[in-house]
């Protein structure tokens, strides 16, 4: 049990110091939902140099025993609170017995020049990399906090289980799901995404990012492209579910190029469902689709 109360009940803004963590996390918010709590902490992040928030439901079943883990990553402008407020998600994850951590989508207050002219770059929008480049490379380092530091403060100061692990994304936060898990091959029991930028060096966000955060240097970002990762993939067999509306509007515009992935996941026998949803706005796509991937038994069923 992650708490000594077996209420869940912290106070909020308290300074807690959970057994097994040496990382300190203030608990910021608190509230009861579908049986268990949804909360939200701040820690001081080692591997961005600033403080983070997290989100996180905590199902009834974390009273008692430990829980598989599902990682939400965020779409450009998003904060830890999108996801939690919007996704609906928490009433599957209570039925399931299910952990979700929801982290931001990027370093914030770091004052660094020129990190808040842009929507889809800097503040909001760290596309899950680690930072190459100056003034970006102290602080913007989502990949590693995303798959070293973050699982290792969740796991030291929750009821995990470390073994069963999922993670998901919306946009900008599909593509991090995507290459968490082709760079970290038997790390996640599956991953799925939504409208995902499946070839960032191919699209205009993309190459905004990328030449931002690792330079001019091309071949340095194939190190984050999950089509070209999923073409040197080896690991053990990774299930990849892909919900793309219909109507998106960024599409048609050429920014996630789902097809390029499918093509590549095809030839090295990387199992893909892609479902396309007769759905419009991003925000209805992800809203609708989050809740029935985690009722609909593809990620409970990855992580029974």
């Amino acid at each position: 049990m992650f708490c000594p109360n077996r209420s869940f009940g912290v106070p909020t803004a308290q300074l807690t110091r959970f057994p097994g963590s040496a990382m300190a996390l203030t608990e910021v918010s608190s509230n009861k939902c579908a049986g268990g709590f949804q909360k939200v902490y701040e820690h001081d992040s080692s591997e961005l140099k600033c403080k983070m928030k997290f989100a996180i439901y905590l199902p009834p079943k974390a009273e008692t025993d430990k829980c598989p883990v599902f990682y939400w990553l965020s779409g450009l402008t998003c904060t830890e609170q999108n996801f939690i407020t919007k996704a609906g998600s928490q009433l599957a994850a209570a039925e399931h017995g299910i952990i979700i951590v929801a982290p931001d989508t990027s370093p914030r207050g770091c004052n660094i020049e020129g990190e808040d002219e842009s929507w889809d770059f800097g503040t909001g929008a760290g596309f899950y990399v680690d930072a190459t480049q100056d003034p970006w490379k102290t602080n913007y380092r989502m990949y590693s906090y995303v798959t070293e530091e973050l699982p290792k403060l969740i796991n030291g100061s929750f009821p995990t289980d470390p073994d069963r692990m999922s993670i998901s994304g919306h946009s900008m936060g599909g593509h991090g799901a995507l290459i968490c898990a082709l760079k970290n091959p038997g790390r996640y029991k599956a991953v799925s995404a939504f409208a995902p930028i499946c070839n960032p060096m191919q699209c205009p966000w993309g190459q905004k990012a990328f030449s931002g955060y690792l330079g001019a240097d091309g071949s340095t970002w194939e190190a984050y492209d999950a089509t070209v990762l999923a073409g040197s993939y080896s690991g053990p067999q990774l299930d990849i579910l892909i919900d793309q509306g219909r109507d998106d509007q960024f599409l048609s515009a050429s920014q996630l190029l789902p097809d390029n992935l499918i093509a590549v996941c095809s030839e090295k026998k990387i199992p893909v469902v892609f479902r396309l949803q007769p759905v419009g706005p991003r925000s209805c796509l992800f809203c609708c689709l989050t809740t029935r991937n985690l009722t609909g038994g593809f990620t409970p069923n990855h992580l029974s």
